[in-house]
């Protein structure tokens, strides 16, 4: 017999919306089992029944921002720490990429649950994602996310005759373990003589540096060029565009 799962948690697994927004909806009554409003937190569900939701959800929804910015360095991704700004900071009508062909005006209402989907550490640059979405959230850090990310990574081998042996790139792309874990399979290739590119599944924290620790490279600079389907492309560092209608992760 199938079990009941939260409501919430369903519509998450669904793709309608975030656990945090399906609680919001449900207490508006916005949201319907089998065409009957159902406003309880914590009701439970079977999979075979069908979840609706009432147009002013949709539409709430579809106001909801997300933005590309390239991250520099001496930003933190998420809250400020130590003394350090957070890159939401950057978001503002002047850093706007004057290029952004998107159609939304920059509202600082807009700034309200604009959350990093994703970390970049404080020393790396690139591609960072902000997001009032939980829909795009889940997508990019979600337990079983399968968006790939990419990295340049610029790199010096430390160990004599300073050149990477063919064996060490092969295990970075596959036969590494972090905190006990295998990793998941990475592509990783040369780029040019003292740059690689890095395509990765998951993020573990400062993941890129550690698994180049492993085989006797220092890293000595890194940015990230891709989330899924978008790029970072001509983004200038330190300034925003919005993600456009057009663009998927």
């Amino acid at each position: 017999m199938t079990e009941p799962l939260r409501l919430s948690k369903r519509m998450s697994e669904l793709g309608l919306c975030s656990r945090r927004e399906a609680d919001a909806w449900i207490e508006r009554g916005w949201v319907r089992v089998d065409g009957k409003v159902v406003s309880e937190l914590g009701s439970k569900v079977l999979p075979s029944q069908r979840i609706t939701v009432e147009r002013q959800a949709s539409a709430e929804q579809s106001k909801r921002v997300t933005v590309l910015i390239n991250k520099p360095v001496g930003y933190v991704s998420g809250q400020a720490e130590d003394g350090y700004t957070p890159a939401v900071a950057l978001i503002k009508a002047e850093n706007r990429w004057n290029e952004d062909k998107a159609p939304e005006q920059f509202h600082p209402t807009q700034l309200r649950s604009l959350v990093p989907a994703g970390r970049l550490d404080i020393d790396s640059i690139g591609l960072l994602v902000l997001t009032q979405d939980g829909r795009i959230a889940k997508q990019l850090i979600g337990e079983d996310t399968a968006v790939e990310k990419e990295y340049l990574v610029r790199v010096r081998y430390l160990k004599p005759p300073g050149k990477l042996p063919d064996a060490e790139l092969k295990r970075l792309n596959h036969g590494l373990s972090l905190d006990g874990k295998a990793l998941l399979p990475a592509k990783v290739r040369w780029q040019n003589d003292d740059q690689l590119s890095f395509t990765l599944r998951e993020g573990k924290k400062r993941q890129i540096r550690r698994m180049c620790e492993l085989v006797g490279l220092k890293v000595l600079g890194l940015k990230r060029v891709r989330i899924g389907r978008v790029k970072l492309g001509d983004l200038p560092v330190g300034q925003w565009r919005y993600l456009g209608p057009d663009e998927q992760f």
